[in-house]
């Protein structure tokens, strides 16, 4: 039987675009046994007519639910009352707290070249900023003016937030002066990502239908980083929904080469904090956000366990898989942000109270390392030769690489998740049919996918994540004897499977490819094991110098 769309649509009450007009009628069809022989078909059932004339009456009542649920007002921020759970049986919580601490820089002097700033560490700036050397003001002023001058061409900014910036800045200069000097953050300016809400300031989420969206809040983030007496001078570009580096504006670039986008969705803030705009910047991952653009712009990423950051401001894009961390110059940098923004805000209740206990305590060396040897040993392209290197770097540095697997079980079949999840946090904008602004409009966009999730059984969604659970339990029991382990950044299921499970990951440059492109490496943690895995990146990043590479900043329009 030939599937027919009308029909299937008329199944669950949606509208659709049918040759070229919508169809909206269909909803009020009484349902027959020919839909449902005609629906059944997409998922792979063969119920016998007489078996499927008995579920219409049923299918008829909840036809009519769907009417009702969906006049209840559902925006962004109202979570499901599912939570997901990345904590495997057995899995025992660091119990012990200890501070966390970063060794102060000593001997930092201003730069004689003012520019040389803009690749600063955030120990280096924290050093200056701190004996006075320079004050928060002027810092500001400086990457705003590098944002003026840099940002147009890379297009990796929705919103210069100027004023708030130099009112924050002046305000941790009098609070420094006054001696009430709040950490190695105090006066550093920071950049977000535009899918987290800010007072005062539009959060467009990088799309067309909400690019003049204000959200009249500050992400637990966006506050927890004020309150450390960071300075918020920018929000950072992010492919449309959080995918890829197309947002309304154009496509955002990465400062290696202005012809090249800058992947995503952290489009922006990668290619912000690569080109020395940023110190650093806060971006989100889903399945790859942080991972994917800080490869195309060479920086350090965080991506921590699910459940350590509050989401609360964020925008929903996958409920059980969103993920918030910062994008920095290096590990150390990364520790530090992650210092001020993970623990649990009583708004996000996905978020677990464990300790996060980065410091000299740690001694990489005695950390047991795991590695990926046989996604390794296959042949993937341009990125091989630079991980075979750094896997040489630390054998050399007396790290021994015991070799792990992933789970064998259909990680990227359990994708679904995103569709399905988003499918529904963005139902109104499908329905409405203002999907159609977004500008991506291409088989693999939004607007398609979301229509695509709308035909995803709840039941195979379930079942989706009942396998999702075994991953986490053989993930567990995969990672019983090490600490740490290294992956290919894309040649591997790691990214897929991880971010599944929740894992933490470090992506940090391990070299360049030869058309003059960053590659990465990934540093896998166990959950809630991001002090391990930081510790384990700085150390790779003191014996090399990938970390302080930086590209040339001559553009077409720019110097």
């Amino acid at each position: 039987m030939k599937l027919n769309r009308k029909l299937v649509y008329s199944l669950i009450g949606t509208s659709c675009f049918v040759s070229g007009a919508f169809i909206t009628k269909v909803a009020e069809s009484k349902l027959t046994v020919a839909m449902l022989q005609n629906a059944q078909q997409l998922i792979g059932l063969n119920f016998k007519a007489a078996q499927l004339d008995s579920t219409l009456s049923g299918l008829e009542e909840y036809k009519e639910g769907y009417e009702r649920v969906r006049q209840q007002q559902l925006t962004n921020d109202v979570a499901p009352a599912l939570v997901f759970n990345p904590i495997p049986v057995g899995f025992e919580f660091e119990q012990k707290r200890e501070a966390f601490a970063v060794e102060a820089l000593k001997n930092v002097k201003l730069p004689a070249n003012r520019e040389e700033l803009a690749f600063y560490s955030i120990p280096q700036l924290a050093a200056l900023i701190r004996t006075k050397q320079i004050s928060s003001e002027e810092l500001t002023k400086f990457y705003l003016d590098r944002l003026k001058k840099f940002g147009p061409t890379l297009e990796c900014v929705t919103t210069l937030t100027e004023e708030l910036a130099l009112e924050q800045a002046r305000k941790a200069d009098q609070e420094i002066k006054a001696g009430k000097y709040k950490g190695m953050l105090h006066g550093i300016p920071f950049g977000v990502k535009d899918l987290l809400s800010t007072r005062k300031y539009k959060t467009t989420w990088g799309a067309t239908p909400y690019k003049d969206q204000l959200i009249d809040e500050d992400a637990t983030v966006v506050k927890r980083l004020q309150d450390a007496g960071g300075v918020l001078v920018a929000k950072t570009t992010l492919g449309a929904l959080a995918m890829g580096d197309v947002w309304y504006g154009g496509k955002t670039r990465s400062p290696w080469d202005v012809k090249k986008g800058s992947s995503g969705s952290s489009a922006g803030s990668a290619s912000a904090v690569a080109a020395g705009l940023l110190p650093y910047a806060i971006g989100t991952e889903t399945l790859g956000s942080i991972v994917s653009p800080s490869t195309a712009c060479g920086t350090t990423g965080l991506r921590p366990t699910f459940g350590r950051v509050s989401r609360q401001g964020a925008m929903a894009l996958s409920w059980s898989m969103d993920k918030i961390g910062p994008i920095a110059r290096s590990a150390e940098d990364c520790a530090i942000v992650f210092n001020a923004i993970y623990g649990p805000d009583g708004k996000d209740i996905s978020v677990h109270d464990a300790p996060f206990n980065y410091n000299k305590n740690i001694n990489p060396r005695k950390l047991r390392v795991g590695y990926l040897k046989n996604d390794f040993e296959r042949e993937y392209g341009a990125f091989k030769p630079n991980d075979q290197a750094t896997l040489e770097a630390l054998r050399k540095a007396g790290i021994e690489l015991v070799p792990v697997e992933l789970p064998n079980l259909p990680a990227r079949d359990l994708t679904l998740t995103i569709t399905v999840e988003g499918a529904a946090a963005f139902d109104e904008l499908t329905r409405s049919g203002r999907d159609s602004l977004l500008v991506q409009q291409h088989k693999n966009a939004w607007p398609n996918t979301f229509r695509t999730g709308r035909f995803i059984p709840a039941v195979e969604y379930l079942q989706a994540q009942r396998v999702r659970t075994l991953l986490i339990q053989q993930m567990q029991e995969n990672l019983k004897d090490v600490d740490v382990y290294i992956s290919p950044s894309f040649a591997s299921s790691n990214l897929v499977v991880t971010n599944l499970t929740g894992h933490p990951c470090v992506v940090v440059p391990n070299g360049f490819q030869k058309n003059g492109m960053p590659t990465t490496i990934t540093f896998m943690g166990k959950l809630f094991g991001e002090a391990q895995v930081l510790a384990f990146a700085k150390f790779y990043q003191d014996l090399t110098n990938h970390e302080e590479q930086h590209p040339p900043m001559v553009f077409a329009a720019g110097n």
